[in-house]
């Protein structure tokens, strides 16, 4: 879209961002840019277009999926070492039910490449922890279909 700039205004925020589409109306400035949305941890991220001029942000882990999975891997730890004999002792322990442990534990079986995504936050939009609680298929290359990574 070309139009011929209406105010000195709008002929300068075109000068500064070139390729935008940027106008005053009504003693507004409106810009135009193209952008996605993203679910993560239950709300919703704007994803904008590499060249849209603004620092992306790194993207952030969901923290209820971080202690999740640390608390997956340490309850493993424990039932392998024999410090807990059963998802009953290790509820106890924790003060949780042990349909609560067995559904936990379960992320200590995700392939190690979707623990690594969801650590450093790049896991698919609205992957969640409750996603994560349902039941995970054991072989790695079904989680990554299941889960929205593509098989490998």
């Amino acid at each position: 879209m070309i139009r011929q700039a209406e105010t000195d205004l709008e002929a300068e925020l075109n000068r500064k961002y070139p390729g935008r589409k940027v106008w005053v109306e009504d003693g507004a400035i409106v810009i135009c840019i193209s952008m996605a949305f993203r679910k993560a941890g239950g709300r919703k991220e704007i994803i904008l277009p590499e060249d849209a001029g603004a620092e992306t942000p790194r993207p952030q882990p969901q923290r209820p999926l971080v202690a999740a999975l640390a608390k997956a891997m340490l309850w493993q730890e424990m039932m392998e070492s024999g410090e807990a004999k059963s998802f009953e002792e290790l509820g106890k322990r924790e003060g949780v039910d042990r349909t609560y442990v067995r559904r936990i534990l379960r992320l200590a079986t995700l392939a190690p490449d979707i623990v690594e995504a969801i650590l450093a936050g790049t896991e698919p939009s609205g992957l969640s922890l409750r996603a994560l609680s349902k039941n995970i298929p054991l072989m790695w290359d079904e989680q990554r279909k299941l889960f929205g990574f593509g098989g490998r």
